[in-house]
């Protein structure tokens, strides 16, 4: 064994180790920034270490180019994008993300395929042939799901109204056989049935995706998060890199257990997200319609009075939050509670948002005390005995009737019970539904208070009622 082949095995084994560091890292949020930081030096080890076997092995200088190319083109791609998108704007690019990592994949697989390298045979070349397949396969959904979860986060898509119907199941049912075939095709005679197979998953992934409404899309991106691993894993099979196997089967493993969660977070299973469609399709016929008519709606003014009378007060973040970009001018006005001696937390719902953890990256932005995040099993029992709750743009994981009414379509969803508490002010633009189409009973309650109006305004006019009335100087 020369020195190039155990300098990229100690590379790969440090790159291991960080990966796994990171991803453990990423689940408290305390640790999450340093640990996405190791996950980012870990890909980067990674790739030092194929360059370090590719310079060994001899490589021409027009294969250089392409690689340094690339990776300035990627690595400007990826900086602009950080520094550039907003944080609402971040499930499509977690989407997005996904699948190129998909596409990563799907590529390597289809030159490998295509331009094979002379040496497998017998078992060895089995091995790489059902490697290819589930890498071009998974590959090849998670590209074109991700585009199509992207596109219907970004507005750019809707559902169409026969996806809605039982003929959506027929049409995926069909595709899944065609790629069977293809792929059956493929490890009898080598390259035939590969550009079947790949139209025949790409397609399959756009009917898969196509009909689910946005209240599972957070579901939907960590699932796809999931696949993306699983490519991978399998292109590590096909290019014999053992890093690439075992970063992609923990970005799988990671992906399906988030998956697991969010779907308990919705009290869906992942049958139900993926062929049940759209939440929001069979709410119209549901129960939980009909208009608002007991609707008490107050001013900051009076709002700022009842805070500045509580001992406890609890937020409640939802995507309005996000979208009004209002979480510095609620960490002002928490400062300010805090400093009259008020207790202040954060109750986290697992779905709230458009991905898995928006609320808590939004709040951590805010810098946010990490303490003061609580998640919906350990701050439900607390609000019986807080005084007041305010909550700003969420629906439907305030929404009563998951618990109340059988017939909603929100039955037996988790939900945080802010309806307990002494006092509930609501922050909402207008009266609009959430993702399920149905109204919230809670604006109804004799304890609630809707403050109507952008988030940030609503705050900023809060903040400023909160100052005059002295609270929070000393």
């Amino acid at each position: 064994m020369n020195t190039a082949v155990i300098v990229k095995y100690a590379i790969d084994l440090v790159a291991v180790l960080l990966l796994a560091l990171g991803i453990k890292g990423l689940s408290k949020v305390r640790s999450a920034r340093e640990a996405n930081r190791l996950a980012a030096v870990a890909m980067a080890l990674a790739v030092l270490g194929v360059l370090v076997d590719s310079f060994a092995g001899g490589i021409s200088s027009t294969a250089w180019s392409w690689i340094i190319g690339g990776t300035i083109v990627g690595g400007l791609l990826g900086a602009i994008t950080a520094q550039r998108v907003p944080m609402t704007s971040m499930p499509e690019i977690v989407a997005l993300f996904n699948g190129c990592g998909g596409m990563s994949s799907l590529l390597v697989a289809l030159g490998v395929a295509l331009f094979p390298v002379m040496g497998a045979e017998g078992e060895s070349r089995i091995v790489e042939e059902i490697s290819i397949v589930i890498s071009v396969f998974v590959g090849s959904i998670t590209f074109t799901g991700s585009i199509v979860a992207m596109a219907k986060l970004q507005g750019w898509l809707s559902t169409p109204p026969w996806m809605q119907s039982k003929a959506r199941h027929v049409v995926n049912i069909a595709l899944a056989v065609v790629s069977l075939i293809a792929a059956i095709e493929m490890i009898r005679n080598g390259g035939s049935g590969l550009w079947l197979l790949v139209v025949a998953s790409a397609l399959l992934g756009v009917g898969v995706t196509l009909p689910i409404g946005g209240a599972d899309m957070p579901v939907v991106i960590s699932l796809l998060n999931s696949y993306s691993g699983v490519a991978a894993a399998a292109a590590g099979f096909v290019v014999g890199s053992q890093l690439l196997i075992v970063a992609g089967a923990m970005v799988g493993a990671a992906g399906l257990i988030l998956t697991q969660v969010m779907c308990n977070g919705m009290n869906r299973s992942l049958v139900s997200v993926l062929f049940g469609g759209a939440l929001g399709a069979s709410s119209s016929s549901s129960g939980g319609g009909g208009e608002y008519v007991n609707i008490t709606s107050c001013s900051a003014e009076e709002c700022a009075l009842t805070l500045e009378a509580a001992e406890r007060v609890i937020i409640v973040p939802g995507y309005g939050l996000a979208v009004a970009q209002a979480q510095h001018t609620l960490r002002e006005v928490t400062r300010s509670l805090e400093s009259a001696g008020i207790e202040v937390a954060y109750a986290i719902h697992p779905v709230a948002g458009r991905m898995p953890g928006h609320m808590n990256v939004l709040l951590a932005e805010a810098d946010v005390p990490y303490e003061q995040l609580k998640e919906m099993d350990v701050i439900n029992p607390e609000f019986p005995a807080t005084d007041v709750v305010l909550v700003l743009g969420a629906n439907d994981v305030v929404n009563p009737q998951a618990k109340t009414d059988p017939n909603s379509p929100l039955y037996g969803m988790p939900v945080l019970d802010v309806q307990q508490a002494r006092t509930v002010f609501v922050v909402k633009r207008g009266m609009s539904a959430g993702y399920s189409g149905i109204k919230n009973d809670l604006f109804e309650l004799a304890n609630t208070s809707m403050l109507f109006g952008d988030a940030k305004k609503v705050l900023g006019d809060l903040l400023g009622e909160l100052k005059e009335l002295g609270v929070g100087k000393k």
